[in-house]
């Protein structure tokens, strides 16, 4: 039988997701094209079931923005699958050729680094808003670390020489290390910070 391989070059097999509470929520699952469609996007907790590069390349076509950027289009965030694509294997080879490792493995370990575990919401007593610590649940945890190293490669992508994908490939790299120059591993710590002091 053929072993099916991520854009046809990366295994899955060898793949290991370490954090116990996040293995259900990470599929690894290789397609040859990560593009369902929005099949899972119907059902309510159906996105985990997307392969981790397609959710991942999802974030990239709608990473969000900071401050009043959005007011320009980036081409990057243009919502256009085949650049996204190009991308995401851009990005992969980077990595690859950057620690010499699976860069599937790269990531998920780069995710599991930048899911922060506590986060803050507002409670209202008496016509008076408090903040209070709540845990995040796996598949938030996921989407969050996504959503923060996206956003921080396209805004240090935005109005740069660098490319998005020269950005996105050090975000990824710096979690993968546990650098403070990962945004996402600053903005984990800042609010497991704000958690901490708000209990």
């Amino acid at each position: 039988m053929t072993e099916i391989k991520v854009f046809n070059r990366w295994e899955t097999t060898g793949v290991v997701v370490s954090d116990f509470g996040m293995q259900s929520y990470i599929n690894l699952n290789p397609r040859f094209v990560p593009k369902t469609g929005g099949r899972n996007a119907a059902q309510k907790f159906h996105k985990s079931k997307t392969f981790l590069i397609e959710r991942f390349m999802n974030k990239i076509m709608v990473s969000g923005h900071k401050a009043k950027k959005h007011k320009i289009s980036s081409g990057h965030n243009g919502g256009k699958a085949q650049m996204i694509t190009k991308i995401m294997i851009k990005v992969l080879e980077m990595l690859e050729a950057k620690t010499k490792k699976n860069p599937i493995q790269v990531l998920v370990t780069a995710l599991e680094n930048a899911c922060p575990r506590e986060e803050i919401i507002a409670i209202e007593y008496g016509g008076a808003r408090y903040p209070k610590a709540v845990e995040c649940s796996p598949q938030r945890r996921i989407d969050l670390a996504m959503r923060f190293m996206t956003q921080g490669a396209a805004q240090k992508a935005f109005n740069s020489k660098k490319s998005i994908e020269e950005t996105l490939s050090d975000e990824i790299y710096n979690a993968f290390i546990l650098s403070p120059n990962s945004a996402a591993i600053s903005k984990k710590n800042e609010l497991e910070r704000q958690a901490d002091s708000s209990r």
